[in-house]
C-alpha cells in the first residue's frame, strides 16, 4: 500500500508538474503576442495636395491616427532617385477629427527645389506629388473641359451630340408665349449641372466669372490653346452670353429657368436623346437680383469685346441690353426665385452694386458710381462664397476706385481666418452643399483683397483651401476629375456615367453637412471613404449622390479663376 501510495503521489506530482509547465508555456506565449500586437501602430493616413506646390508656397500636410505615433520624424522623398531631400520632426498633436484622435500637420516650406516628391513615415508613404513653376496648368486646361461638357445646343459639346435643339416649347409666365408652338429660341448655354436644366443665376456668374478672370490678368488667362485667335476663356463666355442675350426674348422680359424638376424624374439619358426635348419650357421672371448679374455680364462683355476684339455692334448690343436692365431696376421685385426652387437668393445689393460698377466702369457715367457705393455699403460683408452671395466682386472693383472697400473683403478673411484655425485641415467656412465652391470663394477673395492691396497676410487662407480641394482633406481625394492619384471616379452627372465616370476637369460638389444630408433619402452604392465621414459631415464617391458628388458650373468658375491665378 505504502509503495503503491507513493507511487500514485509521483505520478501525480509529475502529471501537475507538466500541466503547470504547460500553463506557464501559455502565459508567456501569450504575452509575447500581446505584447507584440500592443507594438504594431494603428495605420497611418498622410493627407497632402496631390498636384503640388509652387516653390515658394507655404507646404504643410496631415497625418491621421487613431492612436498615438510612436515615431516623431518624417521625410521628403525624391521618387526619381529614392534619395531624401528633406527631414524634420512631427510635433505633438494638437487636434482631432472624427475617429482619428490625434491629427499632426508637418510642415516642409523649405524644401523649394522643383522635383517629384513623397511623403514618407516610417515607412509609409504618401501620394506623389510635384513641387514646380508650372504644377497648376494642366488643372486650368482640365477645369475648361467641363464647360464643353456641359455645353447645350448646337455649340459644339464634347462626349455628347449637339442636344436639346428645340428649347424651348412654351413659357410659363408670359400669357402671350404660353401656346404649344408659341416658344422662343433659347438654344445655347450650359447644363448647369448633372441633369440638363438651364439657369440664368449660375450662367450669368459663370459667365461672368470666365470674363473677370480674363480682365483679371490678361497673360495667365489669355491663353488659345486652339489658335483660333480668340482666348479660350472668352470663347467659352460667348457659349454663356450668346443664351443670355436669347434669354431676353420680347422687351424687357427675362427667362430665368429652362425646364423643371420633369427632367429629374425622366431617368438617365445622353442629352441628345432626352425623351423630354420636345417638351422643355422657359420659365420668366426678374427681380432685382437678377438685374444685377444681367447687368454687371453686358456691362463687362461690352468692354471686353470692343477693346479686345473690336466688336463694336455687339458690344454696343451688350451695352445697350445693360442700361436697359438697370434702368428698370426700381420697378421689379427684390428677389426673383427660380421655378424649381433651387439657387434661391437672399439678397441683391451685393449683385445690383456689381451691376452698377461694371456700367460705371464701362461708360464712366457718375450716376452708375454713385449707385455702386449705395449698393455695396447696403450689401456689406456677406461672410460666404456662392453664386448668390459674391459681394467681394463688387467691393473689389470699387477698392481700385475707392480703398475703403477693401474693408469689407477684410471683414470676410478674417472671419475666414478664424474659421480656419480651429480645424486641422483649416477649412475657411462651415461646410454646406457646394463646399468645394466655398472653399475656393474664399481663396478667390484673398487673392482679390491682396491685388487690390498688396497686402499678402491672407496667402496661407488661399493655399490651405486650394490644397483642401486637391487632397490635404480627410478623404485624402482630389475633388477634381482626373486631378492627382486620387480623385471621384463616380460623379452624379448623366453624360459621365454613361462613359464609364469619365468627366476631365468636373469639380465634385464636396463634403457635406449630416443636417442637410438627412433630408435626402439617397441610396449610395459606393462607401469607400465611410473610415473618414463623421457624425457632422460626410462625402460619398457615388452616382447617386447629387449633394456631395455633383459639379456645377459655378463651382467649375470659382476653380478655373483660382487655379488659374496659381497657373504660370
Amino acid at each position: 500500500m505504502k509503495d503503491n501510495f507513493f507511487k500514485d503521489r509521483k505520478h501525480i506530482s509529475f502529471g501537475n508538474m507538466n500541466r503547470i509547465a504547460g500553463s506557464i508555456l501559455f502565459v508567456i506565449l501569450s504575452f509575447i503576442i500581446v505584447n507584440c500586437a500592443s507594438t504594431i501602430p494603428d495605420p497611418i493616413y498622410i493627407r497632402v495636395s496631390q498636384v503640388g506646390f509652387l516653390p515658394g508656397d507655404l507646404k504643410s500636410a496631415v497625418v491621421m491616427s487613431q492612436s498615438p505615433i510612436p515615431y516623431r520624424n518624417f521625410k521628403i522623398i525624391n521618387t526619381v532617385n529614392r534619395t531624401s531631400v528633406y527631414s524634420n520632426t512631427i510635433n505633438d498633436s494638437l487636434y482631432a477629427y472624427g475617429k482619428f484622435n490625434y491629427c499632426y500637420q508637418i510642415d516642409f516650406s523649405k524644401l523649394t527645389l522643383p522635383g517629384n516628391y513623397r511623403i514618407e513615415i516610417n515607412n509609409e508613404t504618401s501620394v506623389p506629388f510635384k513641387i514646380g513653376n508650372d504644377i497648376y496648368n494642366n488643372v486650368v486646361d482640365s477645369l475648361m473641359l467641363f464647360f464643353r461638357e456641359q455645353r447645350c445646343g448646337p455649340t459644339n459639346p464634347i462626349l455628347h451630340k449637339p442636344c436639346h435643339l428645340s428649347d424651348v416649347a412654351g413659357l410659363i409666365g408670359d400669357a402671350n408665349y404660353s401656346g404649344k408652338f408659341s416658344g422662343v429660341d433659347l438654344t445655347g448655354g450650359w447644363h448647369d449641372a448633372g441633369d440638363y436644366i438651364k439657369f440664368l443665376s449660375t450662367t450669368s456668374y459663370t459667365t461672368y466669372m470666365l470674363m473677370f478672370s480674363y480682365d483679371f490678368d490678361k497673360s495667365k488667362f489669355g491663353f488659345d490653346d486652339n489658335k483660333d485667335g480668340v482666348p479660350d476663356v472668352l470663347a467659352e463666355a460667348k457659349i454663356g452670353l450668346d443664351w443670355m442675350l436669347r434669354c431676353n426674348y420680347s422687351g424687357d422680359k427675362l427667362v430665368t429657368q429652362v425646364q423643371d424638376l420633369r427632367d429629374h424624374s425622366a431617368g438617365w439619358r445622353m442629352p441628345e436623346n432626352d425623351s423630354l426635348q420636345y417638351n422643355r419650357l422657359g420659365y420668366t421672371g426678374i427681380g432685382k437680383n437678377q438685374i444685377g448679374m444681367y447687368t454687371a455680364v453686358m456691362a463687362l462683355a461690352s468692354r471686353i469685346w470692343s477693346d479686345k476684339f473690336h466688336k463694336f455692334d455687339f458690344a454696343k448690343v451688350c451695352l445697350n441690353a445693360a442700361e436697359k436692365f438697370y434702368s428698370i431696376r426700381n420697378s421689379v421685385p427684390n428677389i426673383d426665385s427660380s421655378q424649381s426652387g433651387f439657387y434661391q437668393d437672399h439678397t441683391f445689393y451685393g449683385k445690383l452694386a456689381l451691376g452698377a460698377v461694371e456700367l460705371y466702369i464701362t461708360t464712366k457715367k457718375p450716376m452708375y458710381l454713385d449707385d455702386a457705393i449705395k449698393y455695396a455699403d447696403s450689401a456689406g460683408s456677406d461672410y460666404w462664397w456662392s453664386y448668390g452671395n459674391l459681394n467681394s466682386l463688387a467691393d473689389y472693383r470699387l477698392a481700385k476706385i475707392i480703398p475703403r472697400f477693401a474693408g469689407y473683403i477684410l471683414n470676410n478673411l478674417r472671419f475666414f481666418n478664424m474659421k480656419k484655425d480651429s480645424s486641422i485641415f483649416h477649412e475657411a467656412m462651415a461646410y454646406s452643399w457646394g463646399s468645394t465652391n466655398a472653399f475656393l470663394g474664399a481663396a478667390l477673395q484673398a487673392i482679390l483683397y491682396k491685388d487690390a492691396t498688396g497686402n499678402s497676410n491672407f496667402d496661407s487662407l488661399a493655399i490651405f483651401q486650394r490644397d483642401y480641394v486637391l487632397g490635404r482633406n480627410p478623404w485624402g481625394i482630389s475633388f477634381i476629375y482626373d486631378i492627382g492619384s486620387v480623385f471621384p471616379k463616380h460623379l452624379h452627372s448623366q453624360v459621365g456615367f454613361f462613359h464609364g465616370g469619365y468627366l476631365p476637369g468636373a469639380l465634385s460638389a464636396g463634403p457635406a453637412p449630416e443636417v442637410i444630408l438627412n433630408n435626402y433619402n439617397i441610396k449610395r452604392k459606393n462607401h469607400v471613404f465611410d473610415l473618414f465621414n463623421t457624425e457632422q459631415c460626410k462625402y460619398y464617391d457615388d452616382f447617386n449622390d447629387y449633394i456631395t458628388n455633383e459639379p456645377t458650373i459655378s463651382g467649375n468658375a470659382t476653380a478655373l479663376f483660382v487655379f488659374g491665378f496659381f497657373s504660370n
